[in-house]
């Protein structure tokens, strides 16, 4: 919303993958860094794919070389840690299941897998997430500072160029960010 100015979330679509009395944490799924997943593969010390051609679905561009897909900056928090958005779940050391298809995983055997050419069919890796303490996201939601959509279409993680996923969002809602206010109110 314009009322939220803390510059490391305007204009963002944060993806949510975990939202508990405890806590939340999500990841930012629209900020994509000049960083490559071959850069990334190069300086965590994963060979370069075994084999030409191994290909990943690029959001908006059908399938296209993995290590041409560029990592996303998913957040503040532990931002030199990777994490893998991805379809299908599959089965991978440490993995958030979120829905039927869709995990979250952040052990370094899913990127190893994607390098070998036998990763997840659809992915985004970032480096980073997006972390609120307890009841910290609840009060930013009270206060209207976010929109929400629910995330029953992941097309807006994987389909979707990243640079029209924010429009894409208020598109799913309905309505013309244009049309908002810095100010909120409460009937």
């Amino acid at each position: 919303m314009p009322s939220l100015t803390d510059p490391q979330f305007n204009g963002t679509v944060v993806y949510l993958a975990e939202h508990t009395p405890k806590g939340a944490m999500g990841l930012v799924v629209n900020r994509p860094s000049d960083m490559t997943l071959s850069v990334l593969f190069d300086r965590i010390d994963l060979s370069p794919p075994e084999r030409e051609g191994i290909s990943v679905h690029r959001a908006g561009q059908g399938y296209g070389p993995i290590g041409q897909e560029p990592v996303f900056l998913g957040g503040p928090v532990q931002t030199d840690r990777g994490f893998v958005l991805h379809e299908p779940v599959g089965k991978w050391n440490s993995t958030l299941v979120l829905n039927d298809v869709t995990g979250l995983t952040s052990s370094r055997d899913i990127l190893e897998a994607a390098a070998r050419g036998r990763g997840p069919q659809r992915m985004l890796v970032s480096l980073g997430y997006a972390g609120w303490g307890e009841g910290q996201l609840d009060q930013e939601l009270a206060a209207n500072a976010w929109l929400t959509v629910p995330a029953t279409d992941t097309s807006l993680m994987f389909d979707i160029p990243a640079e029209e996923r924010f429009a894409y969002a208020f598109r799913l809602l309905g309505v013309d960010p244009l049309h908002f206010s810095g100010a909120a109110g409460h009937a």
